[in-house]
């Protein structure tokens, strides 16, 4: 899998896409990837080779991919890759801005700042409490949820730790009836959490550093 993991603004992503294919087609690369575009662009880009994934970020903390960039994924056929599945870490219950080390970029993200920090404390403990009824984690229980949207959905998780890595793994073991997982969007459904994601600015703000 070879990923266009940014869509430069100056160069039509036709152009871009029509260079990917002549790797494929000298047989350097077998699929291509796209991540964080939009549903034109991904239309666009359709147009010139198959699109196999898409890469976004997605979770149950941030759901507007599912407003458009999801249902245009699935019409074109492409997989939803969804990276920062556990919010950022916002969804294992343990990230706060007092755990980050000099330098993280999330200490820029609204949402784990202000009143918006609390809310999604607020949030947060709800779903640890019915993770903890369902004797899973919290991170399995966000796995959980977003593996259920089909299966055409390939959650990345990322971790530093051995421990987590299998406790994540475990979660596509998991069952969760439909009855709990409409609980989960009970729960933390879109307008339960605060703050907004600010991808852009983020990631401005880290070229600079």
């Amino acid at each position: 899998m070879y990923y266009l993991h940014r869509v430069d603004p100056a160069v039509p992503i036709e152009e871009t896409i029509g260079a990917m294919a002549d790797l494929a087609a000298a047989g350097k690369i077998k699929h291509l990837g796209l991540s964080e575009c939009n549903s034109e662009q991904m239309e666009r880009a359709s147009s010139v080779h198959t699109i196999t994934a898409l890469q976004l970020e997605w979770s149950l903390w941030w759901r507007e991919p599912e407003d458009d960039v999801i249902p245009a994924a699935r019409r074109l056929g492409v997989s939803v890759v969804p990276y920062s599945p556990l919010g950022r870490g916002f969804l294992t219950g343990q990230a706060l801005p007092e755990t980050f080390t000099a330098g993280d970029f999330r200490g820029g993200d609204p949402r784990f700042s202000g009143s918006a920090r609390q809310r999604n404390l607020e949030v947060m403990a709800e779903l640890q409490s019915l993770a903890s009824e369902l004797q899973i984690t919290p991170p399995q229980l966000a796995l959980c949820w977003l593996l259920a949207r089909g299966k055409d959905v390939v959650p990345i998780p990322g971790t530093r730790h051995g421990q987590r890595l299998a406790e994540n793994a475990l979660a596509a073991d998991i069952q969760v009836s439909q009855a709990n997982l409409e609980r989960i969007d009970a729960l933390a459904g879109r307008g339960e959490w605060s703050g907004d994601r600010s991808f852009a600015a983020i990631h401005t703000k880290r070229r600079d550093v």
